[in-house]
């Protein structure tokens, strides 16, 4: 068996075995993170229970208003430039880490600051959101991750973030069993981040590249942010159709048990999320060089990125919709038979991570990420409308039939309506073609 695989692998050009070789690698780590996620993430959501899960993950979506500070929103404009500069890597990795620090420091003061002023009484949530929004502090260490994109070597990040995760999944196990309150799984989540930054910047080093040799340019910081301020503007938008329904429901509903079924079916549901993304961090760098060398193969290599997303979505959603209310009661139990019916209608969502993010690679290499912005203040506004109208009546299911509505709006019909993006749409309704679909991905993989 391993024999045909080998002899399989050589038949791949020298481009794609890297490029699979990348994916195997991110995949893995995606499986060993969902693996321990539905073992002892489940554990800590079923010990809190509906009402603390529903607070922790409202905290959570708090500081997620204000992480577009953070400028996590740079990673695709960072790898591509090193992708085709690596010998600049030291001026725009230096660049980067200063603008994620300061972005991060942004994040926590904005995060206190408006909790403290919005909900002066409640010191618990005063003390979650100050935990949580701390962690982004050290997503400035990210930009070693980055840097290791740009190589297609995410092996190295993988083992630096896995050891971290590992060691923290003990810890958790550990405060369930002495029955901790709910801040100690905060300051948890908080831990990880360091131990994981630590992990990166070991990984980088063992390299043989040095975080000395760093240097931050202001020349360089406005390029970064004279193109990337779209993306950062869009990540604003993209938190607002994306999950300022956690939001509404936790402020507009004054029992957070209603957030916690809601969350739970999101976090299933996310885990699929995965798939695309790992995908996408993989593709990135040999599209943006295959668009230099062949725009017809560039073309053709986009409709099968296409197909593939197409063939993840459904491959995620047919099973778990139909199964959702098992799938629940084995993962969550019993408090948490609310989601069952919520995840059955809400996984079809799925096709917004599958074709957005790759909508969102193929006009980072174009370089017309302006459509990002515009695409996400649409999106925003209908996911604001949509909630503010169903979640009153209908709960959590009004947000979830919100939140499909809202997708299928600015992720496939709105490309038809503008020109330079209607070649997107007729990619994703072409890749719809199943039979067609899965003959382009078997000539093209060999």
């Amino acid at each position: 068996m391993l024999d045909k695989i080998a002899s399989f692998t050589q038949k791949l050009s020298p481009g794609l075995r890297q490029v699979l070789s990348n994916i195997g690698w991110l995949v893995c780590d995606k499986f060993l993170e969902l693996g321990l996620s539905l073992v002892v993430g489940v554990w800590v959501t079923r010990y809190l229970g509906p009402s603390q899960f529903g607070l922790l993950t409202y905290a959570t979506t708090f500081v997620g208003m204000f992480r577009f500070a953070s400028l996590q929103a740079l990673q695709n404009i960072v790898v591509r430039d090193m992708a085709r500069t690596p010998t600049s890597k030291n001026e725009t990795l230096g660049t980067t880490f200063i603008l994620q620090l300061a972005g991060g420091l942004i994040t926590l003061l904005a995060a206190v600051g408006t909790i403290y002023w919005l909900q002066p009484s409640e010191t618990l949530t005063h003390w979650l959101v100050g935990i949580i929004a701390a962690a982004t502090l050290f997503n400035a260490f990210n930009t070693i991750d980055f840097w290791f994109q740009s190589q297609v070597q995410s092996k190295y990040t993988v083992v630096a973030k896995r050891f971290a995760y590992v060691f923290m999944v003990v810890i958790r196990i550990g405060l369930i069993q002495l029955q901790a309150p709910l801040i100690a799984f905060a300051w948890a989540r908080l831990a990880e981040m360091v131990l994981g930054s630590i992990g990166l910047v070991i990984a980088y080093q063992s390299q043989g590249n040095y975080i000395q040799a760093w240097r931050a340019s202001w020349k360089r910081a406005k390029e970064l942010l004279k193109e990337g301020w779209l993306l950062i503007a869009a990540g604003i938008g993209v938190y607002i159709y994306a999950d300022i329904d956690q939001l509404m429901l936790g402020s507009m509903l004054p029992d957070k048990s209603e957030l916690g079924f809601y969350a739970a079916t999101t976090k299933i549901s996310r885990l699929l999320d995965l798939f695309p993304m790992v995908l996408a961090s993989s593709i990135l760098p040999k599209l943006t060089a295959l668009k230099e060398k062949s725009q017809e193969d560039y073309l053709d290599k986009i409709q099968v990125y296409f197909d593939l997303s197409t063939l993840i979505w459904l491959a995620g959603a047919i099973p778990v919709s139909l199964l959702s209310h098992y799938i629940v009661q084995i993962i969550y139990g019993s408090d948490f038979a609310a989601s069952g019916t919520l995840l059955s209608v809400y996984v079809w969502s799925q096709f917004n991570s599958c074709f957005g993010v790759a909508r969102s690679t193929i006009l980072t290499i174009e370089r017309k990420l302006k459509f990002n912005l515009i695409l996400t203040i649409i999106g925003a506004i209908v996911n604001l409308i949509l909630n503010y109208i169903l979640i009153p009546s209908y709960g959590a299911m009004g947000a979830t039939v919100a939140t499909i509505i809202t997708y299928l709006i600015v992720i496939i019909l709105i490309n038809f309506f503008i020109e330079e993006l209607r070649f997107i749409g007729t990619l994703i309704i072409r890749s719809f073609n199943l039979y067609t679909a899965i003959s382009r991905l078997r000539k093209n993989l060999l």
